[in-house]
């Protein structure tokens, strides 16, 4: 029988990526989000449902005939706090709610690295947690909130604290394809200084890891760091995609890093890689040289 699968903000970079693989797998995939798909991330045998997470009553326009839920909704706007807040933390304890009783087999959340706020890398997931921002202080809650289900209830729970996730069909606000767009149009640009040090996983291995996740058995709660493991300066990433496309030039200390931000950002990912047999294979070099090929076409 075809595994049932529902994937909150199945329309998005992440969630578009996840499902395109489901489906070529042979996955049944339903898609839960606040609109439409746009043409670029439409994928054919997706069953495309609109709904408004932070909505209890909208959650009755879906079924609960799923094996798994992946929950990689919610709005990012750090302008826009309770939106990007109640977003995240409503709908997922929404979600999680109407879920609690179906005899799901595991429930996916993406959090974020930003739950452990300005603590030194490289983080480890026994770190306790300081959330800054409204968007992180809505990822730790949810985190917790789907801790105190699985205590209470049982609720078999996987949160995957992401750090830097790129690739193709990516929105063009977000550092990479930002970068990738002034240089192919021969731009002038202005960034930071680009000494803050951050983890780029490629999408092809989060997925992947997506995948093994929903093929695990007895899943219960377990909390990970996901990225590639190693770390660079974003200066290196904008020099590198600059020096392949050979066009536009970066104008690096121009802009100033949000407060909030902290300089370093890196995890440990070895619980990961042995809970699930799981190891990134796209070095940098290779994720940006597909990126940027898919942003030439």
């Amino acid at each position: 029988m075809k595994k049932k699968i529902l994937i909150a903000g199945g329309t998005g970079f992440i969630g578009f990526h996840t499902a395109k693989k489901l489906i070529d797998l042979g996955y049944n995939v339903t898609s839960l989000s606040s609109k439409k798909p746009n043409k670029k991330r439409f994928i054919k045998k997706v069953n495309y449902v609109i709904c408004d997470l932070t909505s209890k009553k909208q959650l009755n326009k879906i079924n609960d005939n799923f094996n798994i839920i992946i929950n990689l909704s919610g709005y990012v706007n750090h302008t826009e706090k309770k939106k990007t807040y109640n977003t995240h933390y409503n709908g997922c304890q929404n979600l999680a709610n109407f879920f609690l009783n179906k005899k799901i087999k595991c429930f996916i959340q993406l959090g974020s690295s930003m739950e452990y706020g300005n603590i030194l890398p490289p983080h480890s997931e026994v770190n306790i947690c300081k959330p800054k921002t409204a968007y992180a202080r809505a990822k730790y809650k949810s985190t917790k909130y789907l801790e105190h289900l699985n205590k209470k209830y049982k609720f078999p729970v996987v949160v995957l604290r992401l750090y830097q996730a790129y690739g193709p069909k990516q929105e063009v606000n977000r550092l990479v394809p930002a970068v990738i767009n002034s240089c192919l149009k021969n731009e002038i640009f202005d960034c930071t200084n680009g000494k803050q040090i951050r983890d780029f996983l490629y999408i092809d291995d989060l997925v992947n890891l997506i995948i093994k996740i929903t093929k695990k058995k007895n899943i219960n709660y377990k909390i990970f760091n996901v990225g590639s493991g190693k770390p660079i300066q974003v200066r290196f990433l904008i020099n590198l995609i600059n020096k392949l496309i050979n066009k536009g030039k970066p104008n690096f200390g121009k802009l100033k890093m949000r407060k909030e931000e902290p300089l370093n950002l890196f995890p440990n990912i070895n619980k990961i890689k042995k809970y699930f047999d799981w190891t990134p294979k796209t070095s940098i070099l290779n994720g940006i040289k597909k990126t940027i090929s898919s942003y030439e076409k």
